[in-house]
């Protein structure tokens, strides 16, 4: 083979055969093809697109270019959840200790902030003495003992991905689709758990911003899943305001733990539950295969929880009564971090500068550049231009309003923490900047008829077997009371 045959045959909008796509993978990794052959295929690819069979023959290459996790030695289902990553998404914290206390086991891999979304494992590092490093015997370990671990990604995992991206992130070659699934669902399977739960996010801060486009890649990506003979579902979530009102690392745990002690945010409550429901939901299916909703409703069983709402009552109570806050206390205790931070939270930001931002006029809070305030945050320091960079912990914004309220000049709209006063001024402007009024109508109390329409948090299920449905309004994990 050649690379130049097949830049030529992707350029001409041939599919390329399953060896082509392994010859290529296995030698890029090797370091056979440079990266000047390797970025033109890749732009090729961003043109001509790529079919089904290509993204299954690189998603299964990829997959294997490195170390597979092998969780056989765990005791029960193993079940993972992956968001496609958004501003103030915190849902990890909750939803990984969550699923534990349903009798799920958790071994999950997270990644770093990089750019506008941040990073569950800087998150976590947040609290002090927290590792995210554990040998892999350590790890499995944990996760039949409490249900529950959260370490950061292997460097040998998926080698191939690594590279690629890298390469795609310096040539304008991210935004392609079935380049965008394999690269997430190479990284999934070879994690290994049975079951994967995607939440992908659309929306104005998430990287997919078109909720057709999002759609269609939650497609692929349960289509990658079943070739690949794993149950997988997706969610399309919103992400066209933050989730939450905390955006940064401290502060997000701060959020975190108050929503594991039933005082959170009502989205992040709403989508926690709804996403460790469908993982339980998942998980049942797997060890139960029988069409669930053949069985009687009257079904009692605790360990076979039979219809969708069923699992989404089970996800309530475990938050409600403590035993995903008990989960997570175990996690970061194994794991080497000081409790105290977690019974005295306020303690996670330090002596960090604050500052408060407030509204310039009287006016509805109509819209917010959701991407524009995770660079606000990041200007603060709480994300990082590339990887390796360093964070602070303690910065962050802690928002006071969110679009869809009413304010008045001078009502506090967000707060900014940073431990280098000198970064507050660029982030208080970039965050001025984010936000959009609405003048106030005659009636103060009246809306105007041209506010934007906010996304609805579930949008859409696409099911293991591919099926989409649109979630009406009155989805029941939007109903959710705690």
């Amino acid at each position: 083979m050649d690379m130049c045959d097949l830049i030529h045959l992707k350029k001409s909008g041939q599919a390329l055969t399953a060896a082509d796509w392994t010859w290529m993978i296995e030698g890029y990794v090797a370091g056979r093809i440079p990266d000047y052959q390797m970025a033109a295929f890749l732009m090729a690819v961003c043109f001509q697109g790529m079919t089904e069979a290509e993204t299954i023959a690189l998603t299964r290459q990829m997959t294997g270019s490195g170390d597979c996790l092998d969780l056989s030695s765990i005791q029960g289902v193993t079940s993972d959840k992956h968001s496609t990553g958004g501003v103030g998404d915190k849902t990890t914290l909750v939803v990984a200790p969550l699923a534990a206390a349903l009798g799920l086991k958790v071994a999950k891999m997270s990644g770093r902030s990089l750019g506008h979304t941040g990073g569950t494992v800087d998150k976590l590092e947040s609290i002090p003495g927290f590792c995210s490093e554990l040998a892999p015997e350590r790890f499995e370990e944990q996760v039949n003992d409490i249900g529950l671990a959260v370490i950061a990604q292997s460097g040998h995992l998926v080698p191939a991905d690594k590279k690629l991206y890298a390469l795609r992130d310096v040539t304008d070659t991210v935004d392609s689709l079935p380049l965008i699934a394999s690269s997430i669902m190479s990284k999934k399977l070879a994690a290994g758990a049975a079951t994967i739960v995607l939440d992908v996010k659309c929306g104005n801060g998430a990287f997919m911003k078109d909720p057709d486009q999002a759609l269609k890649l939650a497609q692929l990506m349960v289509r990658l899943g079943q070739a690949a003979g794993r149950p997988v579902t997706a969610f399309l979530t919103a992400m066209d305001r933050p989730l939450g009102q905390a955006v940064g690392n401290a502060v997000e745990v701060q959020e975190a733990i108050a929503t594991l002690q039933n005082q959170g945010p009502a989205d992040l409550t709403r989508l926690s539950i709804g996403l460790a429901a469908e993982m339980l939901q998942l998980a049942t299916r797997l060890t139960h295969p029988a069409d669930l909703a053949s069985r009687p409703a009257q079904i009692t069983d605790p360990a076979w929880p039979a219809t969708p709402a069923a699992c989404l009552r089970k996800a309530q109570e475990a938050l409600r009564s403590g035993q995903a806050w008990l989960r997570f206390r175990q996690m970061v205790q194994a794991q080497g971090g000081d409790l105290a931070y977690l019974d005295r939270p306020e303690r996670l930001v330090g002596q960090a500068q604050r500052q408060t931002l407030t509204a310039p006029v009287d006016g509805w809070f109509d819209w917010i550049d959701t991407e524009g305030v995770g660079l606000a945050a990041k200007a603060l320091g709480a994300g990082r231009s590339q990887l390796g960079e360093a964070l602070d912990p303690a910065a962050g914004i802690i928002l006071r309003a969110k679009p869809g309220m009413a304010v008045r000049q001078g009502q506090p709209l967000a707060e900014l923490l940073t431990s280098s006063p000198s970064r507050l001024a660029e982030a208080r402007e970039r965050l001025l900047a984010c936000c959009h009024f609405v003048p106030l109508a005659s009636k103060p109390d009246s809306k105007p008829v041209a506010c934007t329409q906010a996304l609805p948090l579930f949008i859409a299920r696409v099911s293991s077997d591919g099926q989409t449905e649109t979630l009406p309004a009155h989805y029941p994990a939007n109903e959710v009371n705690i």
